[in-house]
């Protein structure tokens, strides 16, 4: 009799399954999107202002200014984040830490992500969207989404702002509609499963330009972040005496590493312009390029110990300039040799283009990596963006196409004539032992 009964029970364990599954998946979408937009916006948020008053108890104990203070410092932090500039001591700050700008967009991906899981139920399913239906799922969800972080974003300016701080909402809700669809909006196309089905649609050149863009981009970030560190280790004693002529104690330096923390994306786009040869300025009348550097009195921050020394540059500093030409020759020829033979034109548009459009997103990102952080001189501090666009898109664009066309003509030597040659080239060489 028991062997009879469990098929009814694992029916019934099955029924059940696929009924939490239904229910987790077709949640109301108004609701939805719209606390997961809240969520997306106030977590951060939180964060920002708990380790503000963590870091008013560690500096000075409680003994000065209210928690109330440390809150709204907080927020400011996170409106700063999303391109507010906030005046502190009558100084306009308009520089972005990138760092914690990061960190909000990956909270809007994880969020997002989930409010497209749990409105994937929603909408015609997979054959009818083959089959041409309108699917308005995902822009629904991303609108709602979106207005509920910019609301987010519109309060906390509102509570937080004061007469001496006054920071700008408009470029916080600005900045909240660029995250809630440039980010939220694919999170919640992946999380629900729309985009698996808008994917393929893209034509492949497409997704190859977009992929070698993507990678010479993050590679390009890893090759900034080893040059950054290879020149703050170098200099390391520098950073050393400035954390002592602070007086810092344990508080204070943790306060500082954080701060350096959400400025390694700034720095890192830094090291890139300098890189890529134009350089940047961190003053006015200042300029650091691979050719010269000219500084002049800066803030005694640890991170500015990574600046090469002042005057002319070693000989071999103009040579850095080849690094994103090789980079993406490797990286364009690595997309090259996956996918299959194509004719010469289309292999060096390809990389070309995928080249040009990575030097555009670089040189978009750079016009945001500085801004005005001090009085005086101290007001102009970033990359030269406009000549990091001409370099980006010459360097990336010409290290993409021969990328591009020597692993395609690899592909085409059918006959192995040129395979054959470096052999036999290779067996002439000198062998060890």
């Amino acid at each position: 009799m028991t062997s009879l009964q469990s098929p009814p029970v694992r029916r019934s364990a099955d029924a059940d399954a696929d009924l939490r599954r239904q229910l987790a998946t077709t949640r109301p979408l108004v609701p939805t999107a719209t606390i997961g937009g809240v969520i997306a916006a106030g977590a951060p948020l939180l964060v920002c202002m708990a380790i503000a008053v963590v870091g008013w108890f560690l500096t000075d104990a409680g003994g000065e200014g209210a928690p109330s203070g440390a809150l709204r410092v907080g927020a400011h932090g996170w409106l700063m984040a999303h391109g507010s500039t906030v005046v502190v001591e009558g100084v306009r700050i308009t520089a972005i830490p990138l760092g914690l700008t990061l960190l909000c967009a990956w909270v809007v991906w994880r969020v997002g992500h989930r409010v497209g899981e749990s409105i994937s139920g929603h909408g015609p399913d997979a054959d009818r969207i083959a089959d041409g239906a309108r699917d308005l799922t995902v822009p629904y969800a991303a609108g709602l989404f979106t207005v509920a972080y910019a609301v987010v974003g519109v309060l906390t300016a509102s509570l937080a702002a004061t007469a001496a701080s006054s920071p700008v909402p408009a470029r916080v809700v600005l900045w909240s509609v660029l995250l809630g669809l440039a980010v939220g909006g694919p999170a919640i196309a992946f999380g629900s499963g729309r985009a698996a089905i808008w994917l393929p649609v893209v034509p492949p050149a497409v997704r190859d330009v977009g992929l070698v863009a993507r990678r010479i981009l993050t590679r390009w970030a890893l090759v900034c972040l080893v040059a950054l560190l290879a020149a703050f280790v170098l200099d390391f004693s520098t950073a050393a005496n400035v954390v002592s002529q602070l007086h810092a104690d344990a508080g204070g330096v943790a306060l500082m590493t954080v701060l350096t923390l959400l400025l390694l994306p700034n720095a890192l786009l830094f090291s890139s312009a300098y890189l890529l040869g134009p350089g940047f300025t961190v003053g006015a009348g200042t300029t650091v390029s691979t050719t010269a550097v000219v500084l002049g009195p800066l803030p005694m921050f640890p991170l500015l110990a990574a600046l090469p020394d002042q005057g002319s540059q070693p000989w071999w500093t103009d040579w850095l300039m080849l690094t994103p030409v090789l980079l993406a020759v490797l990286v364009a020829g690595q997309v090259q040799r996956d996918r299959p033979v194509l004719a010469w034109d289309r292999a060096a548009i390809r990389g070309c283009a995928g080249g040009i459009s990575a030097g555009v997103v670089l040189a978009l990102v750079s016009g945001v990596a500085g801004g005005a952080v001090g009085p005086g001189r101290m007001q102009d501090v970033g990359p030269y963006t406009f000549d990091v666009l001409l370099h980006a898109i010459t360097s990336f664009g010409i290290g993409g196409v021969i990328g591009a066309v020597v692993v395609c003509w690899w592909q085409r030597d059918g006959d192995g004539r040129v395979r054959g040659a470096l052999r036999s080239v290779r067996d002439r060489l000198p062998q060890r032992g």
